[in-house]
């Protein structure tokens, strides 16, 4: 992937048919990134659920209705089988042993921000988003930028917590429209927008 430095402008942002995601890809949309989604399938185990309840199918489909209705080009990846070998065998491994490992940050750097990275760039890509309630800046040290993960605008909704076992490179190629933004914010653009989420 190119780095921010470089012209190119696409964004790959992770739709879930949620109302962050969905408002972070209007909002990279206006701010001139040619953008596209994927929609992660992570799971496809039911057990647990109501009958005739399939939460990944209605996510989809409310996915699909937001990239619809922003004109953009929507991308369905597979990831469950890698989401079991690299979180939740990795979860259960860490429960064997006493410990507790967060999936959240699991899912985030296994799945979000490798996985779903390789897909962007293989799909055309500079650069991902998610809609994360976090911010970043660049600073310099020793002549080189690094990249700090800062906590979002809206203090109850930020997930930069989650987010804390990311690369330099990950962090580089990331972008987090909606971290500026508070939650009220995020809401009011959605019913202006008649966003189907």
């Amino acid at each position: 992937m190119k780095n921010e430095s470089q012209k190119s402008k696409t964004v790959a942002i992770g739709l879930s048919g949620g109302v962050d995601s969905s408002v972070a890809a209007w909002v990279l949309k206006q701010q001139g990134y040619d953008v596209f989604g994927i929609f992660m399938i992570n799971w496809h185990d039911t057990a647990g659920l109501l009958e005739g309840d399939c939460p990944a199918e209605h996510d989809l489909i409310i996915a699909q209705l937001v990239a619809r209705h922003l004109n953009i080009p929507l991308h369905v990846v597979d990831f469950s089988e890698q989401y079991k070998k690299r979180v939740v065998d990795y979860m259960f491994e860490g429960y064997r042993r006493g410990l507790t490992p967060n999936p959240d940050i699991l899912c985030n750097r296994e799945i979000k921000f490798d996985l779903f990275i390789a897909k962007a760039h293989e799909l055309g890509a500079d650069y991902i988003a998610t809609g994360h309630y976090c911010r970043k800046e660049i600073i310099e040290v020793n002549g080189k930028p690094v990249y700090r993960l800062l906590s979002g605008v809206d203090k109850n909704k930020d997930q930069s917590y989650f987010l804390c076992q990311l690369s330099q490179e990950q962090l580089s190629l990331t972008l987090f429209p909606i971290g500026e933004l508070t939650k009220t914010k995020v809401r009011e653009i959605a019913r202006k927008l008649n966003l189907p989420t």
